[in-house]
């Protein structure tokens, strides 16, 4: 049994890379249900959250370059790991905090189950610069206008464009006639 690894409450934006020393076939039969929170040694595992795979599939990203692009961690916190990433030749498991729902956990991976590294994803940003104040954007500034006067305004434009449509139809008539 390895170290043990404890996942505080409510732990948010980690990915623990784990190095998986096993045949392929145990590798794939820990995406049933059940069989990986078994040999994390805990009750229960949103696999949702959880990524295993063969480092062949990565062809030339590799796998710092997939955490780097399609996880979306620092290049600056790969760079020291650098080695031991590249050195992972089977199967591996990507497990993201969101797999224990916010509960506190202690992992107890099985022997051929080893950590390499834990990484945080960049936060995002959700604030924004203050928008600026317009006059538009103030309540009750448009130009005041009575329902009457919209009425006979919608009146006009209404009649402009019939008599337009009217005397392209005439116009149509007349050439069609003639």
């Amino acid at each position: 049994m390895s170290d043990v690894i404890q996942i505080p409450a409510g732990e948010r934006g980690v990915i623990r890379v784990f190095d998986l020393d096993m045949p392929a076939e145990q590798a794939k039969f820990l995406r049933e249900p059940g069989a990986l929170a078994q040999v994390l040694g805990i009750p229960e595992i949103d696999l949702e959250h959880v990524e295993i795979f063969p480092i062949s599939d990565l062809e030339e990203l590799g796998l710092a370059g997939y955490l780097i692009q399609g996880c979306g961690i620092a290049e600056a916190e790969i760079t020291p790991d650098r080695a031991k990433l590249e050195a992972i030749k089977g199967h591996v498991l990507l497990l993201r905090s969101r797999a224990f729902d916010g509960a506190e956990m202690r992992l107890t991976p099985a022997a051929p189950i080893s950590l390499v590294a834990s990484y945080g994803e960049r936060a995002i940003n959700w604030s924004a610069p203050p928008m600026p104040e317009t006059a538009s954007s103030k309540p009750y500034s448009a130009a005041p206008t009575s329902p009457r006067a919209a009425r006979s305004q919608a009146r006009r434009i209404g009649a402009s464009l019939f008599a337009v449509v009217m005397a392209l139809i005439l116009l149509l008539l007349y050439v069609l006639v003639f």
